[in-house]
């Protein structure tokens, strides 16, 4: 159950600021926070991440739709794991998964606020929902790389124990 609070948590704090953005700020507006390197700036993405596949509303519906059962599903089989280091990404997941899938499917866009800038370089803007997916994914990542590491030394373990 803890690691559905999670996502449930991810979730409200993303519907949370982006009901403030869609609230109290005018599309576009800007304010810097640290300087010209991050700004929290008023905008809408109608695709997915970097703004790619503008306007498929319903095919992100879909595939969304299609990930969070599978999320559920696989967050069901690995709760009960000794190493939780999975179930909590793929609460962080699940969380900004249907985070995004709410504001698609009541408005076809997603609210965006979170902009960096490195020089002359603006990185696309972002939500919290897109940082819990990103720092999910990096996690799932470093726990497959965790989990290779454990079965090797095991393997090792057995072998000098036959010998």
């Amino acid at each position: 159950m803890v690691y559905y609070i999670l996502a449930f948590i991810v979730f409200l704090v993303d519907q949370g600021t982006k009901f403030l953005i869609a609230t109290r700020m005018e599309l576009r507006d800007e304010i810097p926070v640290i300087g010209n390197f991050f700004v929290i700036t008023s905008h809408r993405n109608s695709g997915a991440a970097f703004g790619i596949l503008q306007d498929q509303r319903w095919f992100f519906i879909v595939v969304t739709l299609v990930v969070v059962v599978a999320l559920v599903w696989y967050l069901q089989k690995v709760k009960d794991t000794p190493h939780k280091l999975l179930p909590v990404a793929l609460s962080l997941v699940l969380g900004g998964a249907i985070g995004n899938f709410l504001d698609r499917a009541l408005t076809g866009e997603v609210v965006d606020f979170i902009q960096l800038n490195f020089g002359s370089y603006t990185f696309p803007i972002f939500n919290i929902a897109d940082s819990a997916i990103c720092i999910g994914v990096v996690l799932i990542i470093l726990e497959t790389l965790l989990e290779g590491r454990r079965e090797k030394a095991a393997k090792v373990e057995g072998n000098e124990h036959h010998e």
